[in-house]
């Protein structure tokens, strides 16, 4: 039973301690923010399908989630491109030639005859005059022709031309050889040989020549139009490829309405619902296998930051917290206005994104605001994709991150809470001018209304911003404890009644404490700590002092010490107290604890050697742990600078001629000592760093102190 008993309790040990672990710390927040935006962005991912049997009726809308090429239509569509190519044929050029050149022949042999008949009758006497037959005529006509007119041609229509005079003969020639030549560059194919004949015909038909004419050029046109267009297996094939190249995809877009409410569900609907999916159950669960991945890996990426954040001993509860809120608040806002974006109006301007970067800077530190800057630029290319699954909204996710990005760069200079309203403009301006890049981008065109509503959204995007930031500061400054730059401003007031009432009843301890501050600050900024929370922790840092101010040597003006008059051990309980008094003062009035854990911290564990040996002159047997600090030692940088900075002020101070030399050696025996003691055990100072701050104290010093010129008295003069 014992035994039992001895390992429970050794698992109750075990799992506290893994509770108190950082990696659960920042495991579970990472469970908590990956659960949220998978239940943000999961309908942005996951396809819904349906159970629809083919020549129904649609009870719904369905759009496809996805864009993908219809394969088998553009098959069908390539296939009907090629059928309609016609045939290519090669027109011969040579035949074309030879008609033209029959039809010239004939002419031109009629005109040679009359002229040769013309010729023989003036040789010879008018009493032998004897003129040629019509059918001696065509007989020599005959005799000179080509064989192919000849053998063609009937000898009728040789008797018609002859008959006809010249003029007549020559106006019949003029009007037959351009369109017969027109229609035999064009191509004569053998099965369009009757049909360019008519052609012809109807033309010579409707003129008005004699109907002896028209009657022999119509029986021209039947010898001289023949077949001179060939088939061109090349061409057409060549002509095919090129028809069958060109033809697009037929592609389903994403967001396209494959079949409306009470439509028909015909077969090709039906493989359109198939081929994008809405059919198949299976497939629905290779986006969510994404989406799950890519929050992964932005959980991941946070994780990450809060991990050097803990190796700084900057992450609490508190910040982990803020880190949770801020970034469900941000995803909200994004998926809240998501839910009434649409292609017509472009709310994602109008999204005050850059609320939680503004809060992230403020709150914990910049490098973590960048980060989260990217990641919820990410998160909303996804959150803004339209519920269109595989798609990015990338216009969204540029905008977002510069908008962000901006607000951390116009983020500057915080001295109040005005520095957040001027971020704000700053962001005001970059959000315009971010626009205006995509106006100019987009081959849309954009009327005056519109360019003056976007930008109405991106000014509405920062001063939401701003103003989001200015409510919800204080709720994390007071309910999660975090320390603010703007708080510490706030707090850093010689208004503050605190301060009011050291400098009223410790006016030495407050002169004692600014200079500290000043020293503190500067060391802390050299090796990158937080000089404004060591400025303001040195500030409070002897708020313990004014219960009893007169027991502080800074304090005592023109009275007698009052440690004279009482023992070494009971001054020492007045002097180890004063840390553990002002942080309870400090406490009382509701103080951050970072500045609370500074005051109780800024003596460690530090032995007051003064009242030790003193004690130690009366007793031999003193204890050295009675005349020590309780601690706890400083823990962090900051507190640790302003163990070293309290002493050295003291120390300088205390100097009646403090030169170079002596402040070097002061500062040195001070650092030495602290660190021999072990007073730095416990912070992340290291040595590297702790060199720095000694050089930092040291040329500090020396800048207050710096020897002055000694002016005459008259007496002297």
């Amino acid at each position: 039973m014992h035994g039992v008993n001895e390992v429970k309790k050794n698992m109750r040990k075990f799992m506290t301690a893994f509770l108190n672990t950082k990696w659960l710390m920042i495991i579970f927040p990472m469970l908590i923010l990956g659960s949220f935006f998978l239940f943000l962005t999961l309908k942005n991912v996951h396809t819904q399908t349906y159970d629809i049997e083919r020549f129904s009726r649609a009870k719904t809308t369905i759009r496809s989630p996805i864009t993908i090429e219809n394969e088998a239509e553009t098959d069908r569509k390539m296939r009907e491109t090629v059928e309609s190519v016609e045939d290519r044929y090669t027109v011969s050029e040579k035949i074309t030639e030879e008609r033209i050149e029959y039809i010239d022949e004939i002419f031109d042999a009629i005109l040679k005859i009359e002229e040769q008949e013309k010729e023989d009758l003036e040789d010879k006497n008018k009493d032998e005059q004897t003129t040629l037959t019509d059918v001696e005529k065509v007989q020599q006509l005959e005799e000179i022709l080509s064989p192919d007119i000849t053998e063609n041609l009937n000898d009728r229509v040789f008797r018609q031309l002859i008959k006809l005079k010249p003029k007549e003969r020559d106006e019949g020639k003029d009007l037959l050889i351009p369109p017969l030549q027109d229609i035999l560059n064009g191509g004569v194919r053998a099965e369009n040989v009757k049909t360019a004949t008519e052609e012809l015909q109807q033309i010579i038909k409707y003129t008005n020549l004699n109907e002896n004419l028209k009657q022999a050029l119509i029986d021209l046109s039947e010898f001289a139009i023949v077949p001179n267009a060939f088939f061109d297996s090349e061409a057409t094939k060549t002509a095919r490829k090129e028809a069958s190249s060109g033809v697009e995809p037929v592609m389903i877009n994403a967001g396209e309405v494959i079949v409306r409410e009470e439509q028909i569900i015909t077969n090709e609907i039906y493989e359109e619902l198939k081929l994008a999916g809405l059919l198949n159950k299976d497939r629905n669960i290779y986006p969510v296998v994404g989406l799950i991945i890519f929050i992964l890996l932005m959980l991941g990426i946070i994780g990450y930051e809060m991990n050097m954040l803990a190796k700084k001993s900057q992450l609490d509860k508190g910040k982990i917290i803020s880190i949770i809120l801020i970034s469900i608040i941000v995803s909200a806002l994004m998926k809240i206005v998501s839910l009434y974006t649409d292609q017509v109006n472009q709310l994602y301007f109008a999204v005050p994104v850059a609320t939680g970067v503004l809060l992230i800077k403020q709150l914990i530190e910049e490098r973590l605001a960048i980060v989260l800057a990217i990641l919820y630029a990410l998160l909303g290319t996804v959150i803004f994709n339209g519920e269109i699954p595989g798609s990015l909204n990338m216009e969204a996710g540029i905008y977002f991150f510069l908008s962000q990005f901006a607000a951390i760069a116009c983020l500057t200079n915080v001295k109040d809470r005005l520095a957040i309203v001027r971020a704000g403009i700053g962001m005001t301006a970059v959000n315009i001018v971010i626009t205006f890049l995509f106006i100019f981008l987009s081959f849309e065109k954009y009327v005056v209304m519109d360019i003056f509503i976007l930008t109405g959204f991106s000014i509405a995007s920062a001063l939401l911003s701003a103003v989001l930031t200015l409510g919800l500061l204080p709720f994390f400054e007071t309910s999660l404890g975090i320390l603010s730059d703007i708080k510490l401003l706030s707090l850093a007031s010689p208004n503050h009644p605190l301060l009011r009432k050291l400098l009223i009843e410790a006016p030495g301890t407050y002169h004692h404490s600014i200079m500290v501050a000043n020293l503190s600050e500067a060391a802390c900024e050299t090796i990158g700590a937080n000089g404004l929370l060591a400025r303001v922790g040195a500030y409070y840092h002897d708020m313990g002092k004014t219960l009893k101010p007169h027991y502080f040597i800074e304090n005592q003006l023109s009275i007698k010490n009052p440690h004279d008059d009482i023992e070494p051990r009971e001054s020492a309980e007045i002097i180890i107290s004063h840390p553990y008094d002002g942080a309870k003062l400090l406490k009382e009035h509701k103080m951050p604890k970072e500045i609370v854990a500074i005051a109780m911290q800024h003596h460690g564990t530090t032995l007051l050697k003064y009242f030790y040996y003193k004690e130690k002159e009366q007793d031999p047997n003193v204890k050295e742990e009675d005349f020590r600090y309780p601690g706890p030692k400083p823990r962090t940088r900051e507190a640790a600078i302003i163990c070293i900075c309290d002493s050295v002020e003291a120390a300088v101070r205390s100097l009646k001629e403090p030169t170079n030399e002596k402040i070097e050696e002061i500062v040195t025996s001070i650092v030495t000592d602290r660190m021999m003691d072990g007073q730095f055990d416990e912070s992340p100072l290291t040595f590297h760093e702790l060199s720095r701050v000694h050089t930092t104290i040291c040329e500090t010093l020396k800048g207050i102190f710096h020897s002055r010129i000694q002016y005459p008295t008259k007496e002297e003069a």
